[in-house]
């Protein structure tokens, strides 16, 4: 059984309503996903790749129920998701987390480093390493380990995020990602905000952390050699549907569709 299974997933947006919120013009709906079906299976990295709206991210965020799918099914470790209760929800969401695209607006400015990472742990009142539940020294050591981890010093605890720079922000919230030891994390576009000799540094972090912590990932992108690079197999995304999928390899060495072969072509080499 895959860790993530997901069954004929489709999210449509009707007139009145759209991803960022506010109102549609016209009389149209926009089929933003349209009955996608995808396993991601434990341990591994799944890349899902297309160019800027097709649909990519809004897969990420329906898998996690930070919105709601018109039809179709997503099931965590044999739990669907559709129909898991509130409490339910509460408790795998510790499991299921997410490292924004944008390192400068998904980290809150009021909050100190220590806050932002600690943040979760209060929220789910988490067992730290130690077996001390939701103390203060139990919660700052933890926070502690989550900074080394992401290769920050301890000394960044007390600053706020505007005194970083975009890469910094991005360790803070990978940071943020893992406090709750999850399983699985959605990673939306991760690098897509940061310089690309930043954004190597972020994605080979991300490498050495799935290794450290036995993760599984959807990592999604737009760039094929950032996907290529980290993703055990690939799965392609047009227009909100996925026209092919399959090792990582086999799509960027031998790819099928014309869409996935327009891809390659039209996506220069970034040296990872």
């Amino acid at each position: 059984m895959a860790l993530v299974e997901v069954r004929n997933l489709t999210k449509i947006y009707s007139q009145g309503e759209s991803p960022l919120g506010g109102k549609l013009s016209g009389s149209h709906e926009v089929r933003a996903v349209d009955d996608v079906s995808l396993d991601i299976h434990a341990g591994e990295t799944l890349g899902l790749v297309g160019e800027s709206g097709s649909g990519k991210s809004t897969v990420g965020r329906l898998i996690l129920r930070l919105i709601e799918p018109t039809s179709g099914s997503i099931c965590f470790e044999g739990n669907d998701l559709g129909a898991a209760s509130g409490g339910e929800m509460r408790r795998l969401r510790s499991d299921m987390q997410i490292i924004f695209q944008d390192p400068f607006a998904s980290l809150d400015p009021r909050f100190r480093v220590e806050e932002i990472i600690a943040e979760p742990l209060i929220i789910h009142r988490h067992r730290s390493s130690n077996g001390d539940k939701n103390t203060k020294n139990g919660i700052r050591g933890r926070v502690a380990e989550l900074v080394r981890a992401v290769g920050l010093d301890e000394s960044i605890l007390r600053r706020f995020p505007h005194e970083f720079s975009g890469g910094q922000r991005q360790r803070i919230g990978i940071a943020r990602a893992l406090a709750l030891r999850p399983k699985f994390i959605v990673a939306d576009e991760p690098v897509s905000a940061l310089d690309v000799s930043v954004g190597a540094q972020i994605v080979n972090l991300l490498a050495q952390l799935q290794r450290d912590f036995g993760l599984t990932y959807l990592f999604i992108s737009h760039s094929m050699p950032v996907v290529r690079y980290l993703s055990t197999r690939i799965a392609v995304m047009y227009r909100g549907k996925i026209v092919e999928v399959g090792p990582a390899e086999q799509i960027t060495e031998r790819p099928q569709h014309p869409y996935t072969r327009s891809l390659l072509e039209a996506t220069p080499e970034v040296g990872v």
